[in-house]
């Protein structure tokens, strides 16, 4: 998943997008409400990590023109403001959920899960795909038992492709959800992703629709 984190407190910034990433998401960070709002409009992000005080305007105003505009990118503020009024007033205006810091990273980490658990209507703990078995919460992968070690963007890959296996996946909507602002994307990289994928879990575990993309088989 592509995620979004607006922070102005660079070290805070700079934890949270570890942590994110650790977790298989792609994740793109900025520090102003101008940015919020220029990145939240050239891309379809899975989630917004949202902080309030940002030094150019109040991140309510990017969470309001999202749902002016109709788009439902679910946002979790992320702020220091922790009064009542406060907290309703970023749900009122649309947030999914709402964070105060100083907060555990780990708990961060779960809000975001099942933000995206809920938004994505994905609530099984398993997924089958012939011998092939996925536990999201874990990250677990095996075939016919045995656990298979995949890197980070191999997990983003099989689980942007997992989620929805009835839909064909793009290349280009598949970079979206492996990288981030910044990182260097070769022209084959989803290929190469793909190529590792069925190395390690067998050849039909991806299918290629050639001209469209790529979708689950079954391994």
């Amino acid at each position: 998943m592509r995620l979004l984190v607006v922070e102005d407190e660079r070290d805070l910034a700079g934890a949270v997008a570890d942590h994110l990433r650790a977790a298989s998401h792609a994740v793109d960070v900025v520090a102003t409400l101008d940015e919020a709002m220029g990145a939240a409009r050239a891309v379809a992000y899975a989630l917004i990590l949202l902080d309030l005080a940002l030094p150019d305007g109040e991140g309510l105003a990017l969470l309001r023109d999202l749902r002016e505009r109709g788009d439902a990118t679910p946002v979790l503020i992320v702020t220091a403001r922790d009064r009542i009024t406060e907290r309703i007033a970023g749900l009122e205006a649309g947030a999914d959920d709402y964070l105060v810091k100083p907060y555990d990273l780990d708990e961060m980490l779960a809000r975001v899960a099942a933000i995206l658990r809920r938004i994505d209507g994905d609530r099984m703990p398993e997924r089958w795909f012939g011998a092939l078995r996925l536990v999201p919460a874990t990250r677990l992968v095996e075939v016919d038992g045995i656990p298979v070690s995949l890197t980070r963007r191999e997990w983003a890959v099989l689980d942007r492709l997992s989620r929805r296996p009835d839909l064909t996946v793009g290349r280009s909507e598949l970079e979206d959800a492996v990288y981030g602002f910044g990182d260097e994307v070769e022209s084959n990289a989803i290929e190469a992703h793909v190529s590792r994928l069925r190395a390690k879990l067998g050849h039909g575990a991806v299918e290629t629709v050639r001209g469209f993309g790529y979708r689950m088989g079954q391994a």
